[in-house]
């Protein structure tokens, strides 16, 4: 399923740890770790969607957890061109998302990443709360940091304020494109147009 504009409906899951910690897995055949996520069949609401990913991924049912909170309307990115693939009947240049918090209540026992004949993940881990915004896959930085960021409230009501202190860097940092610094202007004074340099 591919909305008008290219994207393609889905779900991500941020699995809590009651502690802070929240659920990293790495993709199978691939070194990328990212937070679960899926995409939404046509006749699913996200939440139903999110439940369904959930234990497809990671083998949850939905008395392992609770739902603390979730992203209101859709966060979108955009595939790299590689990954786009053209000669489709519908295109889809990326994702649109619903994210989750969601506080994991089970045993650690509980967690099967090879329920499905085709697992997504082979290997998970705990990481701190913000630890995936500095190690998530380029393309998916600015999703993860307006997900974490908007998440993080519902999160330290469960963990509290030291497990999740503000993040450590400028969240618009993501926000906007690389772009090359400038060389440091003469003398280390002001540039050659009046700005500042840097």
């Amino acid at each position: 399923m591919i909305d008008p504009d290219g994207y393609r409906p889905n779900v991500a899951i941020v699995l809590m740890h009651p502690d802070g910690r929240v659920f990293w897995a790495r993709r199978v055949r691939r070194d990328g770790w990212q937070f679960p996520q899926g995409g939404m069949n046509s006749d699913e609401t996200p939440t139903e969607a999110m439940y369904r990913e959930l234990r497809e991924e990671t083998g949850l049912l939905p008395e392992h957890v609770d739902v603390l909170g979730s992203t209101p309307g859709w966060l979108r990115y955009r595939l790299p061109p590689r990954a786009i693939r053209r000669h489709d009947r519908l295109v889809c240049i990326g994702q649109k998302q619903v994210w989750f918090l969601l506080r994991f209540t089970g045993d650690e026992t509980d967690l099967k990443l090879d329920l499905t004949d085709s697992p997504e993940f082979d290997h998970w881990r705990w990481v701190d709360f913000w630890y995936p915004l500095e190690h998530v896959v380029n393309f998916k930085r600015m999703v993860y940091t307006h997900a974490l960021h908007h998440l993080a409230p519902f999160a330290r009501q469960v963990a509290g304020v030291q497990a999740i202190p503000a993040p450590n860097f400028e969240p618009r940092r993501w926000s906007r494109p690389r772009t090359r610094r400038r060389p440091p202007a003469p003398y280390g004074g002001q540039g050659a147009d009046g700005s500042e340099p840097g």
